[in-house]
């Protein structure tokens, strides 16, 4: 047995019996077709206050977390090496960032990790990394959380 919906409907014999069958097609559509926009319910308000820039400045942490040195297992975050996010109304991102020594191996290629994991946070736009040598990073600027990962109390 076909498929009903895949089936097609015959021809009426006359024009009035035609424009009859439209009348009714379109009748039957009527009852199918969508809400009018009156029906939906209104987006609901973000409250008063809020700024959407908190939410997208903790997923930038969340990125910058998923950042290693090759040579330590903590993220640079817990490690102290970013000294600075900021975000700006357009929702770009600055970042001053050190390294734990001027002659850390990874010195050309950390801060563009750091730089490619921001951009994939969603909302924001651009991404600026600045390496810093001031002032200079110490294990005291490790996080309580790294010091335990390290076995350094």
């Amino acid at each position: 047995m076909p498929d009903e919906a895949l089936t097609q409907r015959p021809m009426a014999p006359n024009p009035a019996e035609a424009e009859a069958q439209l009348k009714a097609d379109a009748a039957a559509n009527a009852t199918n077709a969508a809400p009018e926009a009156k029906d939906f319910a209104p987006m609901p308000q973000p409250p008063e206050g809020y700024d959407p820039r908190e939410e997208i400045m903790d997923r930038v942490v969340a990125a910058i977390k998923t950042c290693y040195d090759p040579e330590i297992p903590v993220d640079i975050w817990e490690l102290g090496l970013i000294y600075r996010v900021d975000m700006d109304g357009q929702r770009n991102v600055e970042i001053d960032m050190t390294l734990t020594s001027p002659m850390c191996p990874v010195a050309g290629e950390l801060p563009e990790q750091v730089r490619q994991a921001v951009l994939g946070v969603e909302d924001v736009n651009e991404v600026k990394i600045e390496l810093v040598w001031e002032p200079p990073w110490h294990q005291g600027m490790m996080s309580e959380e790294a010091r335990l990962q390290l076995d350094m109390f």
